[in-house]
């Protein structure tokens, strides 16, 4: 039976299901690759940027292919697992991380180029603020800390789908989102302050 025919079988069953019969059949552990790709290619897109995101994309991959034998499938969906590969990969690079935040924190300096209407400057001034403030509080968190707020904010992960791809309990995850929205919001609110008093 040739991958195609194989991979129409299987359209119906699980991550965990594919993974598990991946062991006798390689080839299979492509479902897993084509259901995810995209989400953690995207989610490394917006940690590290497009220079590093490809290439740790396929490293993702490569590492969970290579150890599929290990998957313990706690729940139907491989993704909290992948997450939790990606976001090791990212704390190996978290220089790059740090660059492309503040690459994020200069480019809120300057204004968009976006034509002169002066009915809009203030809402530009005012998102360059705001952009300032997210981008400073990102860089301020600790990396567990910001590992988690960016699996809940960006990837829409649950919290026990968070606890499951850096291996903490829900409730760690819980205060460790809880403090890293503090810290986000006051960074906002004081960017805020400061945008009104400079006008």
């Amino acid at each position: 039976m040739s991958l195609t025919e194989r991979a129409t079988t299987k359209t119906d069953e699980s991550d965990a299901e594919i993974i598990a019969a991946s062991g006798a059949d390689p080839e299979l552990f492509g479902l897993v690759f084509d259901r995810h790709v995209g989400q953690i290619h995207g989610y490394f897109l917006r940690r590290v940027g497009p220079a590093l995101a490809e290439e740790l994309t396929a490293e993702t991959f490569s590492v969970a292919f290579a150890n599929r034998a290990r998957f313990v499938p706690l729940r139907e969906s491989a993704g909290p697992w992948l997450y939790g590969i990606a976001t090791n990969l990212v704390s190996n690079v978290r220089r790059a991380e740090r660059r492309r935040l503040a690459a994020y924190e200069r480019a809120a300096l300057f204004p968009s180029a976006v034509g002169d209407e002066f009915e809009r400057a203030d809402a530009r001034v005012d998102a360059q603020h705001l952009a300032e403030g997210l981008v400073s509080a990102l860089l301020e968190l600790q990396p567990g800390d910001r590992d988690a707020l960016l699996l809940f904010a960006w990837q829409d992960l649950t919290y026990e789908e968070v606890g499951a791809a850096l291996a903490i309990p829900p409730g760690t995850v819980a205060s460790r989102i809880n403090r890293a929205r503090r810290l986000v919001r006051e960074s906002l609110r004081l960017a805020v302050e400061d945008g009104m008093g400079a006008v």
